[in-house]
């Protein structure tokens, strides 16, 4: 999708490259044609899906109130809205997960992992608990 053609507030580091872009678009369109689908009047959302996930990226790297958006950004309402509708529906996690598959293929890995490692500072337990149901053998 091309960039918005106003003028922008300054240059944002926090803003996805093409590249990282093209990682996650899949994802969040996917959840947007399953949300259409089950609005009454299907009618698209004009917002670029593209300057929301921009505009959570630099809330989350600046710790700016969400009021405080620049205005080259949708309106904070907007964002908040689909921040918390993706929150809700687990499009973050999702995110996670299937980027840490991609990084672990590119590094000649399967894309889950195979293993875990958990030691005493990963499972608290108390002294009290039966022996049969620690899970040891």
């Amino acid at each position: 999708m091309s960039r918005k053609a106003t003028k922008r507030y300054r240059e944002r580091l926090s803003d996805l490259s093409d590249a990282r872009w093209a990682l996650i678009a899949p994802a969040l369109h996917a959840w947007r044609k399953a949300r259409l689908d089950r609005r009454p009047t299907r009618k698209p959302a004009s917002v670029d899906l593209r300057e929301v996930f921009n505009a959570i990226l630099y809330l989350n790297r600046t710790g700016i109130p969400w009021r405080y958006l620049p205005h080259d950004f949708p309106p904070h309402n907007t964002v908040y809205f689909y921040y918390a509708a993706w929150r809700d529906d687990g499009i973050f996690p999702q995110l996670g997960y299937t980027l840490t598959g991609l990084a672990r293929v590119t590094d000649g890995r399967t894309p889950e992992p195979t293993a875990c490692i958990l030691d005493a500072q990963s499972v608290k337990t108390s002294t009290d608990v039966p022996l049969s149901s620690q899970g040891t053998v």
